[in-house]
């Protein structure tokens, strides 16, 4: 069996379409259950839930996606525990590649797959959908070279994660950390292209600034552990600055846009993100941190 696990906090109407995603599953041959996890929803999403036979709704009081994925898990039935959010809608070969993946690579221990933007006009991205299909998600990236995966597509066998241990709470990058604990411990993940879920791009240019608020605020907490921190951090802020002109390659061969018009506003996309970040890193190497947080997982 596949326990699929999600984390709730205040978006049932993303939560109804993604559940709706599982249920028209292709090709899996598995029985599967799902468990969705409430986090502290202003209403807890019951009527969207008792749609699906095969879906269990817990409520977990503690903040955070870990520790509610962390009670998830604790319930779950299935041998194998794939993780997706509540605003990500899952490929209809989803589960499938997981399965399939697992049964053909015994060995493997853990998978992450392909994040792509759900555009709601493929021919009309707006600028923020056509900025983060070509930047946002790089999960083959994160795999391949940094050894973690996102908690939005991760499937790993259950005696794995048991030995692994739980994620941690909110005040650091959860799945980040441990997908690195994992990999410290001999469990390499494992990139599977073909078990692709679709995230929605942030609304508006203040979302994705929050959500750079915060790894910015991740990024300077560690860094601020070595020497001539102050420095270094600099140095970083102004590549940062520097940085679009190198990304045209890159949007003009993107096989995730379509047309000079998407291309041409992805390039804008990056060139005011890339300005914020670099000139938010540099206030925050004299200072002034006061508007960051880390605390925060719902971007709603």
């Amino acid at each position: 069996m596949i326990s699929v696990i999600i984390p709730h906090l205040n978006q049932p109407e993303a939560l109804a379409t993604g559940l709706a995603a599982l249920a028209a599953q292709e090709r899996v041959s598995r029985p599967f259950e799902i468990i969705v996890v409430d986090n502290g929803s202003h209403a807890m999403p019951e009527e969207i839930c008792a749609r699906y036979d095969n879906v269990t709704l817990l409520h977990q009081p503690v903040p955070g996606p870990g520790p509610a994925r962390n009670l998830g898990a604790t319930q779950a039935k299935g041998d194998i525990l794939a993780f997706i959010d509540a605003d990500c809608v899952a490929a209809p070969g989803w589960l499938a590649a997981i399965e399939d993946h697992f049964e053909s690579a015994p060995d493997d221990a853990l998978i992450g797959g392909d994040v792509r933007i759900l555009q709601r006009n493929p021919q009309r991205p707006t600028m923020i959908e056509a900025y983060e299909s070509v930047f946002a998600f790089r999960m083959k990236k994160y795999i391949e070279e940094r050894g973690f995966t996102g908690g939005g597509n991760l499937a790993v066998r259950t005696w794995v994660f048991r030995k692994v241990g739980d994620f941690l709470g909110i005040n650091i990058a959860e799945d980040t950390e441990w997908g690195l604990r994992a990999s410290s411990m001999g469990y390499r993940v494992r990139y599977e292209p073909t078990m692709v879920v679709y995230h929605p791009a942030r609304r508006n240019f203040a979302e994705l600034a929050t959500k750079w608020d915060r790894h910015i605020a991740h990024d300077l907490d560690e860094i601020k552990r070595g020497v001539n921190w102050r420095s270094r951090w600099t140095l970083r802020a102004l590549a940062v600055l520097a940085s679009p002109l190198a990304e045209i390659p890159r949007i003009t061969v993107s096989d995730r846009l379509r047309g000079v018009r998407a291309r041409g506003l992805a390039m804008v996309g990056v060139v005011c993100i890339r300005l914020y970040r670099g000139t938010s890193m540099l206030a925050a190497a004299m200072g002034n941190e006061n508007a960051r947080t880390a605390a925060r997982w719902n971007r709603s």
